[in-house]
């Protein structure tokens, strides 16, 4: 339940910042920053996760004590650096990220799975270096309306259409592979 509210800020902050604009001044803005990155924190034991909270609180300090706008808006640019660090650690040290989320569903994985799996993880970093750059490019030169239609909504439907993408493609490999085994039998 903790976990989802998380989630469910993580992706609604964009639109909560911009709507918050009109009502607040970025330092007492710092103050939902520095709840989610706390709650990120109590909610996690992994390192690169407590990293980007500590890089979260970072940026809440700097948006309270500045009373600044910017840093606030780099907590998208923030995020996406650390899912790309996650998925590129998991390149490095296997199994890959996407591998891990596949064997929730299937345990027993064929080899010709897990070299799937692996290149849709790096499918994903290249996402996340795109997305992430971005998300900072809107954080530095775009109005705050800008920046929240693309950190809040385009970049959403890119993951959904990336999440479709790859779930048709899967289809198609699975077949592939099923006609390859019954025609190899």
């Amino acid at each position: 339940m903790r976990v989802a509210l998380i989630a469910l800020l993580t992706l609604a902050y964009p639109l909560l910042v911009w709507l918050g604009m009109a009502h607040f001044e970025p330092r007492w803005l710092a103050v939902l920053l520095a709840a989610l990155a706390l709650a990120r924190a109590a909610a996690t034991r992994e390192r690169l996760w407590l990293v980007a909270a500590a890089g979260a609180l970072g940026l809440a300090a700097f948006a309270a004590f500045g009373n600044a706008l910017l840093p606030l808006k780099l907590y998208p640019a923030l995020v996406n650096a650390v899912l790309l660090a996650v998925f590129a650690a998991s390149l490095i040290h296997p199994p890959s990220a996407i591998e891990r989320l596949a064997r929730l569903r299937e345990p027993d994985l064929a080899p010709a799975a897990v070299a799937y799996t692996r290149k849709v993880t790096w499918v994903w970093c290249g996402f996340f270096v795109l997305n992430g750059s971005l998300a900072l490019a809107t954080a530095l030169w775009a109005d705050a309306a800008t920046w929240a239609l693309y950190n809040g909504l385009i970049a959403y439907g890119l993951i959904g259409a990336l999440f479709a993408g790859e779930w048709l493609v899967r289809r198609r490999v699975r077949a592939r592979h099923a006609a390859a085994s019954r025609g190899g039998r």
